[in-house]
């Protein structure tokens, strides 16, 4: 099927999601970029609109229900990840059911008709947007990142210096069950001796 990328892309999506919320700590739920401005989204904030705005989405412009509700009852970082995990789950297994038909037929989005599988990659893109947010502020907090996509500074820096993908966990049951039991993630090897940006500021 032609749109089998876009279960599979959605499938690695909240996987790194769910990799980046748990890189955060419990304390750090209230931080927000600057704490005296609140137009800047707290790590909560953004975890509730991940799940709120997920299941709004394909709910209303997907037409895939997941009957439960969005947010956990208790808004905790490990129960934000279970209750995403277990929604997202059932929202890749409808996914995995539909056709190519499905997928251009059209839906509204907003004020407007698109197809389901242009609808689907805004989707996508507005996740990584928030995730690129969330990735900034544990820099801000000085936490260690593990990969998303590929390298981070923390694996060793630049592709073009060979540095290494390196994911927290290598699946999402391992990531859950790891940070239910609060086992170690995989083992970061930091920067080395090379800059991990292409032009680094002089010292």
């Amino acid at each position: 099927m032609k749109y089998d990328f876009l279960i599979q892309t959605y499938e690695t999506e909240r996987m790194k999601t769910l990799s980046v919320w748990s890189m955060f700590k419990d304390k750090d739920l209230l931080v927000r970029p600057n704490p005296q401005d609140k137009r800047g989204r707290s790590v909560l904030e953004q975890m509730v609109h991940q799940c709120i705005s997920e299941d709004l989405w394909f709910l209303t412009m997907l037409g895939i229900d997941v009957l439960a509700p969005p947010l956990p009852e208790q808004e905790t970082r490990l129960k934000f990840i279970k209750r995403y995990a277990e929604d997202s789950e059932k929202r890749l297994t409808v996914l995995k059911e539909k056709g190519e038909i499905w997928w251009e037929e059209e839906t509204r989005f907003f004020d407007v008709d698109y197809v389901r599988a242009w609808v689907m990659v805004r989707r996508m893109n507005h996740t990584s947007h928030h995730r690129g947010q969330l990735t900034t502020m544990l820099r801000m907090l000085n936490r260690e990142l593990h990969s998303t996509y590929g390298p981070t500074a923390d694996t060793g820096g630049l592709m073009q210096n060979h540095a290494p993908t390196i994911y927290a966990y290598p699946d999402l049951d391992a990531l859950v069950e790891g940070e239910v039991n609060e086992r170690p993630k995989a083992p970061l090897p930091g920067p080395g001796d090379n800059s991990p940006t292409e032009r680094p500021n002089p010292e």
